[in-house]
């Protein structure tokens, strides 16, 4: 058996090697530009203009880099659209434009020096020896049990150590809330800790209002400690200490709020027309303003020492003493399966029992490094390195794991895939959960239908890499699933997530979403994005475009890998009462081995009958948005048209062995005089007599005109691998037009 010290310097020597990672190919920048030296008395600050406001913590350390110059720094300020950093020396009076680079690194360093307490620490030790190994025997008294919040107080009072297997739409929140009230109402000390600031957010806010209803609620028992960049969530006003503040000491709440409100107009006008005066009198402010930050820190302190119930994020507790040198009787992980083993060991050193929560079966912690220990430690989750899922593999429940089986968030047509192929028909639906949610399925795209395969199949090899970070993406996916989203919306419904494996095709529907749909956003909450920013979150309709395809002759790792089921399980479990699958069915079964879990989806939606073929297109698109139009792709009458009108560039992409008719040729050869023409392809095409040809050939065609209207699908000759019936699709857009030239017009 490894013992605790053991464990820690794996833990300790892991965090290292991802921090010396990160250090050297840090991801993580920022383009700023406009910099300006304010000072070199001592080290050299500098202000820079900044595209969006950046959210790097004051005193962080970073890099910038200037042409083929680097060096090190740290943040003095970080408000609004401007930065202010300390380099170690100057650049110059003046730099035009550089790179900021930052990540958390400072924080694994400072969890490396917990872990450092922990070893010289016997009760600590014996607190992570127990997490590490759960072999004690569980003492509970089971058969007082009354219901899921009750067997989870009584395990959480008689067991050092608790597992908490909350799948989506379980009530883990709610369990979670209520046991950590009964904790409050008997005057214990509580730890609430997650890796995300929305998780802590979700969790003392049902805890808030829970002790308010009950009339247990008294100022300063429950606090949101260290709250994140954005406003507090709703309800959440009463427990933060920006309000405890307000309340008990105003004068020095107004004086920070009257000093941050002077820098930003300090900020703006440093914006618009830099001087020495105005600089000199911003440092000035920042001076002031930490002063104020430091008389604010110690009050934050007694707040903390105050509370019974305290909820902040693991990197917070690891940094700042007011929580790391106190210990609790009860310490909570929410969302452990996305932390690291080493930050959970710290955790469960802070308190006299901990109670672990999560769902192994959703997306592992996030680590850059692909070291041996660092795979081992930080890219898994404590449920596997503890032992628990062994259990699970094995047809068993681990005598510490308490499963929270019944889902509430599902159609029973969509939870049926994940309560059968993920879940193993450990989890079931709540009696409620099909009556619940028949206004959301009866609502259009595909009324009274609650889980869709939209099949792409054999509509051209549209499946690319996008330029710099081979990332994959789908044009036609995405026009597609815009057209879903667009449908949704117009049928009433305002809650949709577009999810994606693919951080290229993200970023391309957010391309779609800025150009096409910026009043509907406003007016709705529609996000689009990878997989990974919508766990722990639900909308009622989502979309998942699976993005794979033709001309890719395998189907990518995120899919496939290690990890998909964990992916494809929470793109699913996202959704209330409306499923759309984007997929290539074809593709998939050609290309994804059996066991897979998505091969597994396509087929059980295929075998439900829930799929929506290719040729049913013409049937669910009921409203063509006025800038993305769906046709017949031998009607080239519009297309024809907008060629004609071209003013300033035409580019055509004719992929290998195109062979274009008469009327096609005559009409791009006949453009207006002042029109340039591109050719995208391997073969010359000198009887279009082209301006410019690019001696590629992408494997599907399009036409773009002015780099602002593109056709998709056009010419219908250079489409391979297609049956009818011929679609092609006009969109509108210059944002996607501008994105797409970038990728495929390959400058020499």
């Amino acid at each position: 058996m490894t013992t605790v010290p053991s464990f820690i310097k794996e833990w300790q020597q892991a965090l290292q090697n991802e921090i010396n990672f990160l250090k050297k190919f840090g991801s993580t920048k920022y383009f700023i530009r406009n910099g300006r030296l304010l000072s070199s008395d001592g080290s050299c600050s500098y202000y820079f203009e900044t595209t969006t406001s950046l959210r790097i913590p004051v005193s962080s350390s970073v890099r910038l880099e200037w042409g083929r110059m680097a060096q090190n720094g740290r943040i003095l300020s970080s408000e609004g659209k401007g930065v202010i950093l300390a380099l170690e020396q100057s650049f110059g009076d003046l730099i035009s434009e550089a790179t900021l680079f930052h990540d958390p690194w400072e924080l694994l360093e400072q969890l490396i020096q917990r872990l450092d307490v922990i070893r010289k620490d016997k009760q600590k030790r014996l607190r992570v020896k127990k997490l590490m190994d759960p072999s004690m025997p569980a003492n509970h008294p089971v058969e007082k049990i009354k219901s899921n919040v009750h067997e989870l107080v009584l395990r959480s009072k008689y067991n050092p150590v608790t597992f908490v297997w909350g799948p989506p739409g379980t009530g883990k929140t709610y369990t979670l809330a209520r046991t950590a009230a009964n904790k409050y109402l008997q005057e214990k000390k509580v730890l609430i800790l997650s890796h995300s600031n929305q998780a802590v957010d979700v969790l003392i806010g049902e805890l808030t209002d829970f002790i308010k209803k009950k009339d247990r609620f008294r100022e300063g028992d429950v606090l949101r400690y260290g709250s994140g960049a954005g406003e507090p969530a709703s309800g959440l006003e009463a427990v933060t200490t920006g309000e405890l503040l307000l309340k008990q000491d105003p004068s020095l709440g107004v004086e920070k709020e009257v000093l941050l409100e002077e820098r930003k107009n300090l900020k703006q006008d440093i914006a618009r027309s830099f001087s020495k005066r105005d600089t000199d009198q911003l440092l000035e402010l920042e001076t002031k303003i930490a002063r104020v930050l430091e008389k604010i820190r110690q009050k934050e302190i007694q707040f903390v020492k105050d509370a019974f119930v305290v909820g902040t994020t693991l990197a917070k507790a690891a940094s700042d003493p007011a929580i790391y040198e106190k210990t609790f009787d009860v310490v909570i992980v929410d969302e452990a399966s996305m932390a690291y083993v080493p930050q959970t060991a710290f955790a469960a050193a802070l308190g006299k029992r901990v109670i672990i929560c999560g769902d192994f079966k959703q997306l592992p912690p996030i680590a850059a490094s692909r070291d041996p220990l660092v795979t081992k430690w930080l890219r898994e989750d404590i449920f596997h390195c503890a032992g628990v899922v062994d259990w699970v593999n094995e047809g068993k429940l681990h005598p510490h794991l308490f499963l929270l089986k019944e889902q509430r968030r599902m159609h029973p047509d969509i939870s049926a895939f994940t309560n059968q192929y993920i879940y193993h028909s450990l989890v079931g639906d709540h009696e409620s959960v099909r009556k619940s949610r028949n206004k959301i399925v009866g609502s259009a795209p595909f009324p009274n239908r609650s889980s869709i395969l939209v099949d792409s199949s054999f509509t051209g090899a549209h499946c690319l890499t996008e330029r710099t970070s081979q990332s994959r993406m789908n044009v036609w996916q995405a026009l597609l699933s815009f057209q879903l989203i667009h449908e949704s919306f117009l049928g009433g419904l305002r809650s949709i997530g577009y999810v994606t494996p693919y951080r290229a095709q993200a970023q391309l529907m957010e391309l779609l979403l800025d150009d096409l749909y910026e009043k509907e956003r406003a007016a709705s909450d529609i996000i689009a994005a990878t997989v990974h920013r919508f766990q722990g979150s639900e909308r009622d309709v989502m979309v998942f475009d699976t993005v794979e395809g033709s001309p890719q002759t395998r189907a990518g790792m995120l899919v496939t890998g290690k990890d998909s089921e964990r992916l494809i399980n929470v793109a699913i479990t996202r959704t209330k009462g409306k499923f759309i699958h984007v997929s290539n069915q074809a593709f998939i079964r050609r290309h994804v081995y059996q066991g897979k879990t998505l091969r597994q989806l396509v087929e059980h939606q295929v075998k439900q009958q829930q799929i929506v073929e290719t040729k049913e297109i013409g049937t669910w698109i009921k409203h063509h948005h006025p800038k993305l139009q769906w046709m017949h792709a031998r009607r080239l009458e519009k297309v024809f048209q907008d060629i004609n009108y071209a003013g300033i560039s035409l580019v055509i992409s004719l992929p290998a062995q195109t062979s274009l008719n008469g009327e096609w040729k005559e009409r791009l050869k006949n453009r207006r005089g002042t029109v340039n023409l591109t050719v995208i392809s391997e073969d010359e095409w000198l009887e279009l007599q082209p301006n410019h040809r690019v001696q590629v050939s992408l494997s599907f065609p399009f036409i773009m005109i002015d780099q602002q209207i593109l056709w998709l699908g056009l010419p219908l000759e250079g489409s391979k691998d297609i049956r009818p019936p011929y679609v092609a699709a006009r969109l509108d857009s210059e944002k996607v037009c501008e994105y797409l030239y970038s990728q495929f017009i390959i400058k020499e």
